[in-house]
């Protein structure tokens, strides 16, 4: 599983999720919600490079485009990806309860959240895993832990 991973694919990936969010919002598709869920659980699990979108980016996208100027770490945008599953497992489970508010509320955080990172580069997940890295006490060293 790559460890560092091209910043345009995860600008790309979240462009699309944005579409497909905007979607869900405009047709209260719990399905189509399902759908992106798979999809954030397979940058969760498999990685952000290994993700539908991330496929798609690495096939169609970056051979049009030069090399990366750098590349990033995938832990980060690999958590952003659990947070939107998290979202959309709440938004499904809204839709499908009959509880649409709570759908529309989820689908539109994630929607927020997705369009920030297109938009502007701002991964939202990423800052809140690098500020539960900050906050999160350091494990010792196993080589310096006393006998």
């Amino acid at each position: 599983m790559p460890s560092r991973i091209d910043p345009r694919g995860q600008r790309f990936a979240a462009a699309v999720t944005t579409l497909v969010l905007a979607i869900v919002l405009v047709t209260g598709s719990g399905w189509l919600l399902a759908a992106q869920g798979v999809v954030f659980a397979a940058g969760a699990f498999a990685g952000p490079a290994r993700s539908p979108y991330g496929l798609l980016f690495a096939r169609l996208v970056r051979p049009r485009l030069g090399p990366p100027v750098e590349l990033e770490d995938a832990a980060p945008p690999r958590f952003a990806q659990a947070v939107g599953l998290a979202f959309a497992v709440v938004g499904v489970v809204g839709f499908a309860s009959g509880l649409t508010v709570l759908g529309y509320v989820a689908a539109g955080a994630a929607l927020a959240a997705a369009f920030l990172n297109a938009a502007f580069g701002f991964c939202l997940g990423c800052e809140l895993y690098l500020a539960y890295r900050r906050l999160s006490p350091s494990q010792p060293n196993p080589t310096e832990v006393a006998p």
